[in-house]
């Protein structure tokens, strides 16, 4: 809802502002064919790699906090939202817990997901696979690059 690279651009310059974290990568902007409830504007993607002193639940609280702050609602699963943040990966942590699953569930199964995360972390391992071995095995059907600039999200 309302300007999706600009609200992403938002929730990534909040996360590198706290004393807790830094943004120390942002992959290409992706624009995708919306996913699960089909029937909205189309989607767009990116990935960020974060160095942070946080553990896992506390970064994906940052993470919920911050998405609150952009007046984030939770009406229909998979429905327009004005941001979406997920905490894909953490070092090599497995978590399994009602809140928090690590590395994220099905991550693997999304060419709008890997292709970004491509970008950024293309030799991560990723359930015994890197990223872009994941990414050769994906149905990259529609989905292309906005924007090529990697700063894109330093733009206010």
């Amino acid at each position: 809802m309302g300007d999706p690279p600009a609200a992403m651009g938002n929730a990534l310059r909040q996360l590198d502002q706290h004393c807790g974290c830094k943004i120390t990568a942002v992959s290409r902007l992706y624009k995708t064919p919306p996913w699960g409830k089909t029937d909205q504007a189309d989607f767009f993607n990116c990935c960020a790699l974060v160095e942070t002193e946080l553990g896992p639940e506390d970064l994906l609280e940052l993470c919920l906090g911050v998405e609150r702050n952009m007046k984030r609602v939770r009406i229909e699963r998979w429905g327009p939202r004005t941001i979406d943040i997920d905490v894909l990966v953490y070092d090599d942590i497995e978590v399994r817990t009602e809140r928090l699953q690590l590395p994220h569930p099905h991550m693997t199964e999304r060419a709008f997901v890997l292709m970004p995360l491509n970008d950024v972390a293309s030799t991560l391992q990723v359930a015994g696979r890197t990223v872009a071995d994941w990414l050769a095995l994906s149905d990259r059907a529609d989905i292309r690059v906005a924007c090529e600039d990697t700063e894109w999200w330093r733009q206010a």
